[in-house]
């Protein structure tokens, strides 16, 4: 599917898929809505609950990748050890990463943000001292972790172009994935998407939501 550039309200790109009406990030600003829903209602969430700087994250929908360069720079900022898990079944070409102007709004390292896309899938990279990333392409039914991680970012398509990503099927593959009290976090709050959460036993909430969005939802995997 043919993608465009588009510039969000914050000034910040993403990506436009004519065929689907639909953007990578939200069209109110990319950088503003992922530090929302991610870094502070997730990864900051995670971090003001648990002592342990040790974090693993599972990110659904490596995309971009500007929440993997966010909490790299939240890494840095913090001395968090982050063990960082990308699945993408479809990764963007060389030419579509060069046009985004992340580094250059977030006064940070356009080397550091061509890195992360620049390592090989399917082996585990040191990007720093406390960052270590590995991409997976794959989809999103074939992942097969068990309890080994803390926090998801759940930033696939929405359920209205992608219905299947939003299913009590995923949901318990992330569930399962997923160390008990892990969280996830996602910019959607659909009735049916919670729903399907809820089904497979996670304890969901509505939170206020980033720019443009009345309301995300973050879950927990309660502790048995």
């Amino acid at each position: 599917m043919k993608r465009s550039i588009l510039k969000t309200g914050d000034g910040s790109y993403t990506l436009h898929i004519a065929e689907w009406n639909e953007q990578y990030h939200s069209k109110h600003g990319a950088i503003a809505e992922a530090l929302h829903v991610f870094i502070k209602e997730g990864l900051y969430y995670w971090t003001d609950n648990n002592s342990s700087k040790d974090i693993s994250i599972l990110e659904i929908g490596f995309g971009t990748g500007l929440n993997a360069f966010l909490t790299l720079l939240e890494t840095e900022k913090h001395n968090f050890n982050i063990t960082y898990t990308g699945v993408e079944a479809y990764p963007l070409e060389v030419s579509e990463i060069e046009t985004l102007n992340y580094p250059e709004l977030l006064n940070a390292s356009e080397e550091g943000f061509l890195t992360l896309h620049n390592t090989s899938w399917e082996k585990k990279s040191s990007i720093s001292d406390n960052f270590h990333l590995l991409k997976n392409k794959m989809f999103f039914s074939e992942i097969t972790l068990e309890s080994n991680i803390d926090l998801i970012y759940f930033d696939a398509f929405g359920i209205r172009v992608q219905a299947d990503l939003w299913t009590e099927e995923i949901f318990q593959l992330m569930y399962n994935a997923l160390k008990p009290n892990g969280v996830l976090v996602t910019y959607a709050a659909n009735g049916n998407a919670r729903r399907a959460m809820q089904a497979v036993g996670f304890s969901v909430e509505r939170i206020p939501g980033p720019p443009g969005k009345k309301e995300m939802m973050r879950a927990t995997k309660l502790e048995l």
